[in-house]
């Protein structure tokens, strides 16, 4: 009887611990998709500010020579 009481506070253990992991492992997606969101508007922000550097850069160029 003993063994069987021990097979069934194992099996409880084991449940406990597989659903603590099973949160934790949710918890671990949720932060992907935040570091996710961040990373893509951190990285829009970026190239909002290179397209106005590359426009920039453009318009100061001379394709023309000046006449002197």
């Amino acid at each position: 009887m003993s063994v069987k009481k021990t097979k069934n506070e194992l099996i409880r253990e084991l449940r406990d611990q597989n659903r603590q992991l099973a949160d934790e492992v949710e918890s671990l997606w949720t932060m992907l998709d935040e570091i996710k969101e961040s990373e893509i508007k951190n990285w829009g922000e970026i190239l909002s500010q290179l397209k106005v550097k590359v426009g920039t850069r453009a318009l100061m160029t001379a394709k023309k020579k000046a006449d002197c």
